[in-house]
């Protein structure tokens, strides 16, 4: 497994040519990690870069036969993904660039088991949802390379089409997976088949439940195909059903487009409507290519906004959830103390009490003092086991019911339970004034990081005398993807 440090300098070998100003973020997530190490909140081995893609990741989701293959295809100028109106594909694909100009495909484990990818480790998340479906990670996942220029900078990852039998709880964990990493998603729909019925599942998932996301302007949903309904009666009904198929779980305009596949077209029989579909159709085609092309600025402004999104997670959110569950596990190691030793102390005094033994205790004690030295000392010794194995007992039994509801919070839970921290703390093992001003400061870089950005694509002063001096030059700032090479060796 890699360990932290080698992934950071994976990193920086890759962007310190491709976009410098990623390094400044690189060694701030090394700074978080080291908060969250303090804390327990994270692991040693784990680290908040290993939780986001660090190179343009855009996700091509929907329906079988939607047109996704060939989309991908005419994108990249090469014949990766099979096409037809069957279900080609039974698997989520994820293509980047490679050293060859043929497709060469590759088993999901090579995505499994390397940590440059965005599904590392993906088979342990579908064997919690189903057991032992980890194990075929190849039945859900393969990795295509090929030698395309668009791809360079960019991973696109072609989904299998939904349906009622593919609904399976290891594919849409998978597809929440994609969606939460993806800077761009693509959800494809056949204007050929606009009964909603058959695709409720397909509606449900990818619609409604994406419609209150943050970042829902990174989801485009793409009506395809839609040269099929130009010779209708009324063309416009049938993209008009589909607005409302979409209105009805609550998407209402928005991100919505209408394309198709000039060369595999129906012919259209009206010239004049055949000049308005196609002028439709290159406008927002040229809006979803360009939206495509900006992915990589859009990935740089996610990779330090998280910074702050992170930093604010553990203070505002992570931090008052450990306090309370500390609390609680204070208040349950107190009160069954007390239990106990109530007990122990009225079977002590029942005892004595009743075989009258008070008047040979004083004469022991009085003539062999350290009997009762060695009894003091024995007795101090099995308060403090039965302390250690309350506290170990109460914090393993709590986090255990705090992993059903914040796994970070029952792993912080298990790290304040170490002998020398005290039990009465208020504050969490690893929070201090240097945390808390490494945490601002982690907030004050990532903004700063943010106006470096915008200073890459903005001058709201105007342009200064360099500038006007010198020549423009691509804005457009690329992170190399993995090198599929080295990887396939």
């Amino acid at each position: 497994m890699m360990t932290p440090q080698e992934r950071y300098e994976k990193l920086a070998e890759h962007l310190k040519e491709e976009n410098p100003l990623l390094l400044e973020a690189i060694e701030l997530y090394r700074q978080l990690d080291q908060v969250a190490h303090k804390l327990g909140t994270l692991s040693r081995q784990h680290t908040y870069a290993a939780q986001i893609s660090w190179w343009p990741l855009i996700s091509i989701l929907g329906t079988f036969s939607a047109g996704k293959s060939t989309f991908i295809n005419h994108y990249l100028g090469v014949d990766v993904q099979d096409t037809g109106n069957q279900a080609v594909d039974d698997k989520f694909t994820v293509i980047c660039y490679g050293p060859s100009a043929m497709p060469i495909t590759l088993p999901g484990l090579a995505l499994d088991a390397d940590p440059r990818f965005p599904f590392y480790k993906i088979s342990e998340k579908i064997d919690a949802v189903e057991p032992g479906e980890g194990a075929r990670i190849d039945a859900y996942l393969q990795l295509k390379t090929v030698k395309a220029t668009p791809l360079k900078g960019k991973i696109l990852i072609d989904s299998p089409g939904f349906d009622a039998d593919s609904q399976r709880n290891a594919v849409l964990r998978i597809t929440d997976h994609i969606i939460d990493l993806s800077d761009l998603v693509l959800i494809f729909f056949d204007a050929r088949h606009p009964e909603p019925g058959a695709m409720r599942d397909t509606l449900e998932h990818l619609v409604k439940t994406n419609l209150n996301r943050q970042d829902i302007s990174k989801i485009l949903f793409i009506l395809n195909q839609i040269d099929t309904a130009a010779n209708e009666d009324n063309p416009e009904d049938v993209i008009a059903a589909w607005q409302r198929a979409l209105s009805q779980y609550g998407l209402h305009g928005g991100n919505f487009y209408t394309i198709y596949n000039e060369k595999k077209a129906h012919p259209i029989k009206d010239p004049n409507l055949a000049e308005r579909f196609k002028r439709k159709k290159d406008q927002d085609l040229a809006r979803i290519l360009n939206r495509i092309s900006s992915v990589s600025n859009e990935r740089a402004y996610r990779i330090i906004k998280a910074l702050e999104i992170y930093a604010n997670d553990l203070e505002e959110n992570l931090l008052p959830k450990i306090k309370q569950a500390l609390k609680q596990w204070r208040r349950q190691v107190i009160w069954s103390e007390i239990a106990i030793w109530c007990l122990i102390l009225g079977l002590i005094i029942t005892t004595v009490w009743y075989f009258d033994l008070i008047p040979p205790l004083i004469n022991t004690l009085s003539t062999s003092p350290l009997i009762g030295i060695g009894t003091a000392v024995l007795t101090l010794l099995v308060i403090i086991l039965i302390h250690f194995k309350l506290r170990h007992f109460f914090a393993h039994r709590l986090a255990k019911t705090w992993r059903s509801q914040d796994e970070t919070v029952a792993t912080a839970l298990l790290h304040n339970n170490r002998w020398w921290h005290p039990l009465f703390s208020e504050t969490p093992r690893g929070w201090s004034k240097w945390a808390k001003r490494r945490l601002q400061h982690i907030r004050t870089e990532s903004q700063r990081l943010i106006q470096k950005l915008n200073d890459q694509f903005s001058t709201p002063s105007g342009p200064s005398k360099e500038d006007k001096a010198t020549p423009p030059t691509s804005t457009e700032t690329h992170a190399q993807p993995p090198d599929t090479e080295k990887s396939n060796t």
